[in-house]
């Protein structure tokens, strides 16, 4: 079939823009950062309209980049860091403050107090997910409580929220449509995920008016058109939408339950597809909707949020400076036999799945007159697998089942230090698929499906290609006294900031 499919993937540091034929081979690919604001300890913010012109800039050079004209582009998808908040006016469509990330921290004794208030278990039971500072609602609750007009202008429906895909729908729209997916409504902490509606009790309670919010449609499907005036006069139908990591496990092809994937990214994010019906975790994981095809079932999937993976590596670049970049930790962390007992608990953010603890900081623990910036490299690769490895035997014990592999996916997965190491300590292979980024894929994915690209789903997931398999090579004894040793350095981290607070 001629012409391509466009997906936007909305990332926390950057935007890629990514361009698909339709053997699902990329044709064109585009890649900007954009700035990070940290006003406070703790707090995490973004410029919306940033975000914005960064996204359009990348699409336009995505686009000429392979003289590729935008009456080829037969639809366009979009997948975005989920739970980051963005309020504006809809007379402008100016947002009215920074975008607050999903990293962010500032909520947490809001989150405590609606906790003591015996919340959680009701919330859990009607949204899938935890109160934490992690998620939306909270968020929306903070903005709208800095300025009485604004808490005004949303009763009255002058203000719109969205998190970022819902932002990125309504400006290529041209203010035309406010709309969400599914997935992406199911991180709110806002959403029932059994009667698919925003839960007015919640919004009651956090003072959020019904006003506000984005209707919600399915993730495979038509959602709104281009403004004409972006793209030569082109209307682009926008036909995909999903939350970053129901679109990588989309993109892997997990489409029946049992079925997982773990993305290397920021943060790591474990998840499993689990059917069509919503099953509570009563082990600390999250239970989110996967994406909704048409008008076929919603789909669900337990979930493990890691918050600090690649940003531990960032961490080491920009805050300590002991590397030039990413690239060079596998190398460095290759160069040791061993760890020497050093651990790095990367809780710089607090900690997600199973911990969540938003008042746990990062300890690095072990380091003694020889240690070296490569223990510390080393240390923060193999951080980041046991967090995963913690994940991972949670969600056996949730689904009482063996996971018997996981596909991997993320801008980490070409560090073969720490994909052997994670092989390694799971006791699990490791599947790479020949297109690592699988966010992307999947928003194209949906998107093709949706405007009838693509047929099914079979066809889908025939064109999923191993370009690489880790098999565990340590003996289980030994990964499992180093992972015993991690856990004794995770309860050190454990509370630390909440005297503090």
């Amino acid at each position: 079939m001629n012409g391509y499919v466009l997906a936007i993937d909305l990332g926390t540091t950057g935007i890629t823009v990514l361009i698909f034929n339709h053997d699902g081979e990329l044709c064109s690919r585009s890649y900007s950062e954009f700035h990070q604001y940290y006003p406070q300890t703790g707090w995490v913010e973004h410029d919306a309209e940033e975000i914005w012109q960064v996204a359009l800039s990348g699409i336009r050079q995505a686009l000429k980049q392979k003289q590729i004209t935008p009456a080829q582009i037969r639809c366009m998808g979009i997948t975005n860091q989920r739970e980051t908040a963005v309020l504006w006016q809809r007379s402008n469509s100016k947002s009215i403050s920074p975008a607050i990330v999903w990293q962010d921290r500032r909520t947490s004794n809001l989150c405590q107090q609606l906790k003591q208030e015996g919340l959680e278990p009701e919330w859990q039971q009607k949204t899938g997910l935890r109160i934490d500072p992690y998620f939306s609602a909270t968020k929306i609750h903070w903005l709208l409580q800095q300025n009485s007009e604004w808490q005004r202008q949303a009763e009255n429906g002058e203000l719109a929220f969205g998190t970022i895909d819902t932002w990125m729908i309504w400006k290529l729209s041209g203010g035309t449509c406010h709309a969400t997916d599914y997935s992406n409504a199911s991180r709110t902490l806002l959403y029932n995920i059994h009667q698919l509606d925003w839960d007015d009790e919640i919004l009651r309670r956090l003072q959020i008016p019904r006003a506000i919010l984005p209707a919600v449609k399915p993730s495979s499907g038509f959602f709104a058109e281009t403004d004409p005036q972006l793209f030569s006069g082109q209307r682009i139908p926008i036909c995909g939408v999903a939350g970053d990591q129901q679109a990588a496990l989309f993109g892997q092809g997990c489409h029946t339950k049992g079925m997982a994937k773990n993305t290397y990214g920021t943060g790591s994010f474990l998840l499993m597809h689990s059917g069509q019906q919503a099953t509570i975790s009563k082990n600390k994981l999250l239970t989110t909707i996967a994406w909704r095809i048409g008008n076929e079932p919603v789909e669900y999937a337990l979930e493990g949020s890691i918050f600090v993976t690649g940003a531990a590596i960032q961490w080491l670049r920009d805050g300590l400076g002991i590397i030039k970049q990413a690239a060079e930790t596998d190398a460095l962390a290759s160069s040791l036999n061993s760890n020497d007992d050093v651990y790095f608990v990367p809780a710089l953010t607090g900690l997600g799945a199973p911990h969540w603890d938003p008042y746990a900081r990062g300890v690095i623990i072990g380091l003694t007159r020889g240690s070296t910036r490569q223990h510390l490299v080393r240390a923060a690769l193999e951080g980041i697998a046991y967090q995963v490895c913690d994940v991972v035997k949670t969600m056996q014990r949730e689904a009482a089942i063996d996971l018997q592999e996981i596909r991997a996916d993320g801008g980490m997965v070409v560090n073969n230090f720490l994909m052997q190491f994670q092989a390694d300590i799971l006791g699990v292979p490791l599947k790479l698929p020949s297109i690592t980024e699988t966010t992307a894929l999947g928003a194209a994915y949906l998107a093709g499906l949706g405007c009838g690209f693509w047929n099914n789903r079979a066809d889908l997931a025939a064109l999923w290609q191993l370009a690489r398999r880790y098999r565990p090579e340590m003996e289980r004894e030994q990964a499992q006294r180093l992972y015993a040793r991690w856990q004794q350095a995770v309860a050190l981290s454990r509370g630390w900031a909440q005297q503090d607070s």
